[in-house]
């Protein structure tokens, strides 16, 4: 129904800059909700940054003023620019979307891509 293509993972350097993108694709046009979150070792997955059909942007403590979230509605695009990156960003990235009017609420997850931050 949904299909999710990531990419943009790799390895970077303390300070450095990446920057991943997440397609949706299939019979769902609209989403009211598309973001990224993050599971690092060993630890639970997190909300990274979450763009909602209200116009509002929900940014971690973490990663504010580090990482900024671009959605485009028309091609249901979600990429996520991540800037002074830092070694505890090092992490599997996944996009989520969300569709449907409650109670028949339907998320996907996207396969995960690896980002990590090293010297």
């Amino acid at each position: 129904q949904v299909q999710l293509v990531e990419s943009g993972g790799g390895s970077v350097q303390p300070g450095g800059s990446l920057r991943l993108s997440c397609v949706a694709s299939g019979s769902i046009s609209v989403f009211h909700a598309m973001g990224w979150y993050r599971q690092a070792p060993g630890k639970q997955r997190e909300l990274v940054a979450l763009h909602t059909n209200g116009g509002t942007t929900r940014y971690d403590d973490s990663v504010k003023g580090r990482f900024t979230l671009f959605r485009d509605s028309a091609k249901n695009t979600v990429d996520l620019q991540m800037n002074s990156l830092k070694p505890e960003d090092t992490a599997v990235y996944s996009c989520n979307v969300g569709w449907g009017d409650w109670p028949d609420l339907r998320y996907k997850w996207g396969q995960g891509t690896q980002v990590t931050v090293s010297r």
